[in-house]
This record gives C-alpha cells, structure tokens and sequence, in this order.
C-alpha cells in the first residue's frame, strides 16, 4: 500500500438552485458533481498536481474508451512528454474497500488504454502497480513524472 498525504487546497464548492453540491475540477475547467468519488478524484489530482509535480496539462479526466461493444470512463490517464498514456487512476469512493475487482476494472481499461503504471485508491488507501506487458508487480511509492 502507498500512503498518500493529501495537500491542503481551497476547493471551490457551489450548491447551484435545485441540483446537488458541486465542486470546481482545476484540471478539467470545470464544475462538476460532488459525488463520494469525486472528492476522492479531486484530492488525489491535487496531489498528483502538487506532490508528484505531474503537469495538468498532461493528465485527462474522465474521458470514454471503448472495450469491446461497451462504452466505459476512466478516472485519470496521465500522459508522458510525448503524448503516450502512461498513468492511470481509478477512483472509488471511501466506503469501496480496494481489492481484486476494483484492480480488475482498471486492468480491463488497461486493454482499451494500455499503460505501464496503474493506480487504484479510495482516498484511505492507495495501491500502485507497474505492468510491463507480461507481469505486474505491485509498486511501494508512485513514479516520478519525467
């Protein structure tokens, strides 16, 4: 497991007349719906932003992939210097325990996407992993962006 220590950030958060609370994503632009999951996605792009230094201009948030027949989103891809995926998280809500079947979502956007570094956290924790086509191990602290 990775231990993530979230920096502090002045969320932007509306309440718009008759639609649920919202909260203002710095990477997409944009306000959004203030689900469980999304305060998970939102700390987490903040210290990707802020900690590991990963340039948001390089990092896409929930965009659609196609798997088969199936139209599904990832959470965050992170892309390196010459534009190729190269990072991607999956987030869960606080209450969704980390195990096989949130690494396997992950996994099968890793066939539509394919990627080395795969994340999967619900904000308490955080498991990283490195695929080099073949194997996968499991990662103690997240890579550097370079």
């Amino acid at each position: 497991m990775i231990f993530i220590n979230y920096p502090p950030h002045q969320y932007k958060i509306r309440e718009p007349e008759l639609k649920k609370e919202e909260i203002w994503d710095d990477v997409r632009r944009q306000w959004v719906s203030l689900s469980p999951e999304e305060w998970v996605r939102q700390n987490f792009l903040q210290y990707m932003v802020q900690i590991l230094k990963y340039p948001a201009p390089y990092i896409a948030v929930e965009k659609k992939i196609q798997l088969g027949e199936l139209k599904k989103r990832f959470d965050i891809l992170v892309y390196d210097k010459a534009a190729r995926p190269w990072l991607m998280v999956e987030c869960k809500a606080v209450d969704i325990q980390m195990n096989k079947k949130v690494l396997g979502q992950v996994l099968n956007y890793n066939m539509a996407v394919p990627v080395p570094y795969l994340v999967i956290t619900n904000g308490h924790y955080c498991y990283g992993y490195y695929r080099d086509g073949i194997s996968i191990r499991e990662l103690e602290t997240l890579p550097v962006y370079e």
